[in-house]
């Protein structure tokens, strides 16, 4: 689905890469807590200016160390058959999204364990060049906290990037989907039992079983109870607890969405579409249509045909904007939507394609259109209809 809060930043290697407002949260954050709590700890001599300064650069570096975390995930999954065309940077971290599932386990674990893999190395890549930059350091024994006092700004980034990658690489590898370590496990049972969908359940499972243990322990320390490294304290608590229900959330749409997948693909939409439809000549009268087709037919969209091509399509809300008065004299072809305007899909698009166009644009129909001649109409609500009678009696449906 495509970003619908934020902005394009930037297009690498053919992949577009969103900001999502919501990154500014976590951005705001990781600069106060180090421009107030970290740094003035560290170098109680530095003015508040370079805290800042070096504040900002960090959280800046932390997520273009995301972003490198992403593009590899994207670029190894391009080579091994994972169409990745867009990477989102949001309030915990990034994705890389898949516009269909691996191909084969071998392909979901080469693309899934690379990611670790490049935040552990960036790590230890920051900690060389930290170390490189502040040269021989002397600890003093009674006072070890005293060393960070000695390092520049510059050593002071690659010092707090360093293990801040490496924990951002082992937490991945936590085996709760649709964490990276989820993923890994996921493709190890689909290695083992051949099975994609039982391989997604299992994984999800996992990954809910993590997140509810996230957020067990965040209302606990929201309690007051001191839990071994995350500690204690409300606003701990609440972000933990938060991040658990982010990935308990995540699991289950990861579980949905191959459910949606196998429901809808290899499903054309010629099977769902709408074909009895009372189409419109471009030159009839808005108030013609209200008064000899919207009430007798009960549609709710029209298209709209001039010598058997479509031209454009007229939807009740576009009906409604036109004032009682003029509706006598407005023609349709002067309100309705162009067919250069309209977004369409073909006979051949299968329904999971047309389910992620719906709702990537927020639309309820579509037209159905080949070489220009109006086909039919699907609708969101005739994708639902096929999924009911797909799924058994009083299993929910995964939208």
């Amino acid at each position: 689905m495509a970003l619908t809060r934020g902005f394009r930043l930037a297009r690498i290697a053919g992949i577009d890469i969103d900001i999502d407002w919501s990154l500014m949260i976590i951005f705001t954050l990781i600069t106060m807590i180090l421009a107030t709590g970290v740094f003035p700890v560290w170098h109680p001599d530095w003015p508040a200016a370079l805290s800042w300064g070096t504040a900002v650069a960090a959280a800046i570096l932390f997520f273009a160390s995301v972003l490198i975390h992403e593009m590899s995930h994207a670029l190894v999954g391009r080579a091994n058959g994972i169409d990745v065309r867009h990477i989102t940077l949001f309030v915990f971290g990034g994705m890389a999204h898949m516009e269909n599932e691996p191909p084969s386990w071998q392909s979901e674990l080469a693309m899934t364990i690379v990611g670790p893999i490049t935040s552990l190395v960036l790590g230890m890549i920051f900690l060389w060049i930290g170390g490189v930059i502040a040269g021989p350091i002397a600890v003093d024994p009674d006072n070890p906290g005293a060393v960070f006092a000695q390092l520049s700004p510059a050593a002071t980034l690659c010092f707090w990037l360093g293990p801040v990658n490496i924990i951002l690489g082992l937490f991945n590898l936590v085996p709760g989907f649709p964490l990276d370590g989820g993923r890994v496990l996921r493709a190890v049972i689909w290695a083992v039992t051949g099975n994609l969908y039982l391989a997604t359940r299992w994984a999800s499972r996992s990954g809910q079983a993590f997140a509810w243990l996230l957020m067990a322990t965040g209302f606990a320390m929201i309690l007051g109870i001191q839990v071994p490294i995350f500690g204690g304290g409300l606003i701990n608590g609440l972000w933990l607890a938060f991040i658990g229900w982010f990935l308990n959330t995540a699991a289950v749409m990861g579980y949905h969405q191959l459910t949606l997948r196998n429901a809808l693909e290899g499903v054309p939409v010629t099977r769902l579409m709408q074909t009895r439809l009372t189409r419109l000549q471009p030159d009839i009268t808005v108030a013609r249509v209200i008064e000899e087709h919207v009430m007798e037919s009960g549609q709710r969209t029209f298209p709209v045909e001039e010598g058997g091509r479509l031209t454009g399509m007229i939807s009740l809300s576009d009906l409604q904007k036109i004032p009682v008065a003029e509706r006598t004299h407005i023609r349709v072809h002067e309100v309705m939507t162009p067919m250069e305007r309209l977004i369409t899909v073909t006979p051949s698009t299968d329904s999971m394609e047309a389910l992620s166009v719906l709702g990537k644009w927020d639309l309820n129909q579509l037209p159905v259109v080949e070489n220009g001649r109006f086909i039919g109409l699907v609708r969101r609500e005739d994708i639902l209809k096929w999924l009911s009678l797909y799924f058994p009696a009083g299993e929910k449906l995964p939208v």
